[in-house]
């Protein structure tokens, strides 16, 4: 564990000698506020630019949904918030479990987390929490509709769940098994993915990278034109450099 920490910093430490003498262009990292310029990372279409903040590793959607979160605040406070968290990404769990009323990480496999929980059957009474966060999570799970519907029964009246899925397709693909050269992906979510929840809940609010400043660098910068591909063979390709990511905010 030692030398493979030792190792990944050594190795952003020259990347970002690299990048810095490339006279790459600088970004802000609202998660933690570095200033400077941002790793790439080998990605199936090859290379995805400008991705990940070299101190606290946030990538693209985790900066947008921090975003998010920030702007939601505008309208709630996090402390008066009884939280389920799913697949909890380590750098958000060590901040939102300081900020919120009460807050619970879990997973399917039990690991890292407070508590194991299958998304389809949640064990939690009706009316349980105010705030389910669960980040790509759903293009996993494929009984997604009974997910969906899980999600709104523990929710609270007022209650909201935020449920980003990778938009890596123009239109739904579902591959019928999952693909665990995808890490397990059952589907390429489309932007009509978002329909699902629109006839869940009472409305929903979806934000994009477009909606927030570019400093924050929140695109996805990547070539997807060169999908499918022999790992990832059920992958449309997809026109264009430069995707936008989308935050589905979901209102009971």
């Amino acid at each position: 564990m030692w030398l493979g920490n030792a190792r990944k910093a050594f190795e952003t430490s020259v990347q970002l000698f690299l990048l810095k003498r490339a006279k790459r262009i600088p970004f802000i990292c609202p998660v933690c506020g570095y200033n400077g310029a941002f790793l790439d990372r080998k990605a199936e279409t090859g290379m995805r630019f400008y991705a990940e903040c070299p101190r606290c590793h946030a990538l693209e959607r985790h900066r947008l949904q921090w975003l998010v979160l920030q702007e939601l605040q505008k309208s709630m406070s996090l402390s008066q918030l009884r939280v389920l968290h799913m697949a909890p990404e380590p750098f958000f769990e060590a901040r939102l479990r300081r900020q919120c009323r009460s807050y619970i990480t879990a997973d399917i496999s039990g690991k890292n987390v407070d508590i194991r929980e299958d998304l389809t059957k949640l064990s939690f009474p009706s009316d349980s929490f105010d705030l389910v966060y669960a980040s790509h999570v759903l293009e996993h799970i494929q009984d997604d509709w009974s997910a969906l519907h899980e999600i709104r029964r523990v929710l609270s009246v007022g209650g909201i769940a935020i449920l980003p899925v990778p938009i890596i397709a123009e239109a739904t693909v579902e591959y019928g098994a999952p693909n665990p050269r995808e890490v397990f992906h059952v589907r390429a979510p489309g932007i009509d993915y978002f329909d699902r929840y629109r006839a869940v809940f009472k409305r929903v609010q979806i934000f994009e990278s477009a909606s927030f400043d570019s400093r924050f660098q929140v695109w996805i910068h990547e070539d997807r034109s060169r999908l499918p591909s022999p790992r990832m063979p059920k992958r449309p390709p997809m026109t264009g450099r430069r995707h936008s990511d989308y935050i589905p905010v979901c209102y009971v």
